[in-house]
């Protein structure tokens, strides 16, 4: 009976039509809540490594996610609401022929794979285009939450610094149905829609938007004047070390699961049968479960051994006699 209530539960229900509608969004609002408690007890946790190592490495923490959500929030929901618009009127901003190829056979668009897949790439996709920016303000945003967190000395302008975010909300939003209907009516969308549409794209696409985000926050760090210069190796090997365990542990992890998330789905399938909202639940299991096992492994698992090794190489790095380093 307990589990059978899992199913039907309206608070899974709501939030897996948040990661079908909004992806990117979602994605963030996981990292905010697992990188506000869990990321920085385990980096503190960490054993014989470098306090001031681990505090930055914490800011950091908190400063992406931070600036990952409200970038997210700010860039996302026109888009979501973008894609709705096409969801609830196809044929106003797809061609006819686009919408026979994408439904292929299904009794509705919105449940089509192919559909799914064409319009994942836009709303998982922006956090892939955000990624760049999003690593610039995170690198700006370390000082800052260095002084906040751990009460360092602090220049009070710099203190003063906020950061605002604009972005497109109600203005234009039928002009970026019309774009999206553009890019999709193309035969290159439609074509990788037939030939990737049964993969695992959605962990494809966050797994390769945390890549370009470490890269550009290590590209960002190397050249920053405001972290300090001793501080700048451990902190780029920590970011390097987390996304490279965190890529390869969920590749992992979602393999040795695939057989029991085919199970959950059968058994909700079973549950939800005569919902509406059938096809946007499985969407957002699909959505949610790289999301959530890349974020436990991210937050949780990794912290320790990123800043535990970064810590080795950093004094490594700095021991070029290859002393014992205590």
């Amino acid at each position: 009976m307990k589990v059978q209530a899992i199913y039907n539960s309206k608070i899974l229900k709501k939030g897996l039509e948040f990661a079908a509608d909004n992806g990117s969004l979602f994605v963030a609002t996981a990292s905010l809540a697992l990188s506000t408690v869990a990321r920085p007890i385990a980096i503190m946790a960490t054993p014989k490594t470098d306090k001031e190592n681990k505090k930055y490495a914490c800011a950091k923490s908190l400063a992406s996610s931070a600036v990952g959500y409200l970038l997210m929030f700010a860039a996302s929901s026109p888009v979501a609401r973008a894609v709705k618009n096409i969801d609830t009127r196809p044929y106003e901003y797809l061609k006819k022929t686009t919408v026979e190829n994408l439904k292929s056979g299904e009794k509705s668009l919105k449940s089509s794979g192919k559909y799914k897949f064409a319009t994942q790439l836009f709303k998982l996709g922006i956090g892939f285009v955000i990624a760049v920016p999003k690593s610039i303000m995170t690198c700006s945003l370390i000082p800052p939450f260095m002084s906040l967190l751990f009460r360092r000395k602090k220049n009070k302008e710099q203190a003063k610094k906020t950061v605002t975010f604009t972005g497109l909300y109600n203005n234009g939003t039928k002009k970026l149905s019309k774009f999206f209907g553009k890019i999709i009516d193309t035969s290159f969308v439609q074509k990788m829609s037939e030939k990737f549409h049964k993969t695992n794209f959605e962990q494809h696409i966050i797994s390769l938007t945390d890549a370009l985000t470490t890269t550009a926050f290590i590209a960002q760090t190397a050249h920053s004047k405001k972290i300090e210069q001793s501080r700048k190796k451990a902190l780029m090997y920590n970011s390097a070390i987390s996304t490279g365990l965190c890529i390869a542990g969920g590749y992992a992890i979602n393999g040795m699961l695939e057989k029991p998330t085919e199970k959950f789905i059968k058994n909700f399938i079973q549950a939800n049968k005569d919902s509406k909202n059938l096809g946007k639940y499985i969407e957002g299991i699909k959505v949610a479960k790289p999301a959530l096992i890349l974020g436990g492994i991210y937050y949780i698992v990794i912290p320790i051994i990123s800043t535990f090794f970064a810590d080795r190489f950093d004094k490594h790095s700095k021991n070029p006699a290859n002393q014992p380093v205590q």
